[in-house]
């Protein structure tokens, strides 16, 4: 069945960082944005921008700022994800309504557009048997996308999105079971911590079975050094300064 073909694709999902040299043509990569755009949107605002970078100065600077991640280089597309309350100041502005003054509901709006966007774009270029990886590297330093970009006020890259068709890809990686992430009616935060070791299991036996040079390492171990060494600090600087987050 159709539909049966539609969650094996979701369910599918890995993050491709190892491309082949076959380019996406710009017919396809404009109809991919399409599907992005086709996502739910808060009120139909669309609080999104994409910019294609094909400059490789600039997809070298943004690669450095990320931490080195070459792919951003080396990936036959390379996109970045923008927040956009730019074009809906002027639509305000246009309908008489005033300037927007960064209230922090419109920011959670435009970000949540921007989630829903990307994720449209990566699954219809999966089904074409394409892959990606999203690239939140270039919040180490915004300053440097927003630089090589020219974004305006009211505009925030919120990450990248590397795309082509993969060279390799690595086994799915084992989800949390729904059991996990499924509450009904009331939270049951009794059952959380057992959740997590179990989860803990699961991630090592993943890890484990990938052979010669695997990590011996759980998802708590993953997910900590994620969490604590990328705090990002500056962020909520950089978007007041921008127009987001201002009440």
């Amino acid at each position: 069945m159709a539909g049966d073909n539609t969650l094996d694709l979701i369910q599918s999902h890995v993050s491709v960082r190892d491309f082949t040299g076959q380019p996406v043509d710009l017919e396809t990569l404009h109809r991919l944005i399409a599907c992005g755009q086709s996502a739910a949107t808060s009120s139909f605002i669309q609080a999104y921008s994409i910019v294609r970078v094909t400059d490789p100065a600039k997809r070298a600077a943004i690669a450095a700022a990320a931490g080195g991640q070459q792919w951003v280089i080396a990936a036959p597309e390379f996109l970045v994800l923008c927040a956009d309350l730019n074009r809906l100041n002027i639509a305000t502005e246009k309908a008489g309504q005033g300037a927007l003054d960064g209230q922090t509901e419109h920011s959670i709006a435009a970000v949540i557009d921007v989630a829903l966007m990307a994720q449209n774009m990566l699954l219809a270029a999966e089904s074409l048997g394409m892959g990606g990886v999203f690239i939140g590297g270039i919040r180490n330093d915004p300053a440097v996308t927003i630089d090589q970009l020219q974004l305006p006020h009211r505009v925030m890259p919120l990450f990248g999105l590397c795309l082509g068709y993969p060279a390799h890809k690595n086994p799915v990686k084992p989800r949390m079971p729904v059991t996990h992430v499924l509450h009904t009616d009331s939270f049951d935060a009794s059952r959380v911590a057992g959740d997590v070791d179990d989860y803990d299991a699961v991630l090592n036996e993943y890890y484990q079975s990938r052979g010669a040079g695997s990590k011996n390492a759980n998802w708590s171990d993953s997910v900590a050094p994620a969490l604590q060494g990328k705090k990002r600090q500056h962020m909520l600087s950089v978007m007041t300064a921008r127009g987001f987050f201002n009440a």
